[in-house]
């Protein structure tokens, strides 16, 4: 509420907002200027029409290449998750590996701490769908509080000074839903998620 009250504010117009991130996560946000666009750039979600693109730093070295499927408990049935069946909805996550990082960080009773930078491409984009992917697979973000490793998160603020989730939504690709002309949006990884880069990997390294 209060960025859409920013932009409304700088922009002198009313905007919708088409989708949302994770508290916590970082990177662009798609707003639209009527209610008709925004309808269908909603639809265009819902139908996997837009291509979403984020990039995030894990524990552990990952594969260079892997797909999750794994469906996943909608939120409003997490209290009854023992009681009975529900259903899931089909969640699926593909990973690519950029990059392997390995510190003379002792943590886990072991002397050095290892890290992977993401590329990742989510399908239908689930509640926190990446975040429990990535738990599941055991190389959770870095500075996820919720879905994360506590004692991993503790010992990187503490070598970094970085307290924030390392997960950042990158780029959208699609189709502009009145002119069809392609449209791709970029933007950087964030401060926080650099700094933390440039300590595991010095520009001299």
């Amino acid at each position: 509420p209060v960025l859409l009250q920013i932009l409304r504010d700088q922009l002198e117009q009313f905007l919708y907002p088409v989708h949302r991130l994770d508290r916590p996560t970082a990177g662009i946000v798609l707003m639209a200027k009527s209610s008709q666009v925004a309808s269908k750039l909603g639809e265009m979600f819902m139908s996997q029409q837009v291509h979403k693109h984020y990039q995030a730093l894990v524990r552990g070295h990952m594969p260079w290449e892997c797909k999750v499927d794994r469906p996943l408990l909608h939120p409003k049935y997490f209290e009854e998750r023992f009681s009975g069946e529900h259903p899931l909805q089909a969640a699926i996550t593909h990973f690519r590996c950029l990059r392997h990082y390995e510190v003379p960080w002792p943590a886990s009773g072991f002397e050095t701490s290892r890290f992977s930078l993401l590329e990742i491409r989510p399908e239908y984009g689930r509640w926190h769908q990446i975040r429990r992917h990535l738990n599941c697979l055991g190389h959770p973000i870095i500075g996820d509080h919720r879905h994360g490793d506590h004692r991993w998160n503790q010992m990187f603020y503490r070598r970094t000074g970085i307290y924030r989730m390392l997960l950042t939504a990158m780029r959208l690709d699609f189709r502009h839903p009145t002119t069809q002309e392609p449209v791709s949006i970029l933007v950087g990884r964030g401060q926080a998620f650099d700094q933390a880069i440039e300590l595991l990997a010095p520009s001299n390294d």
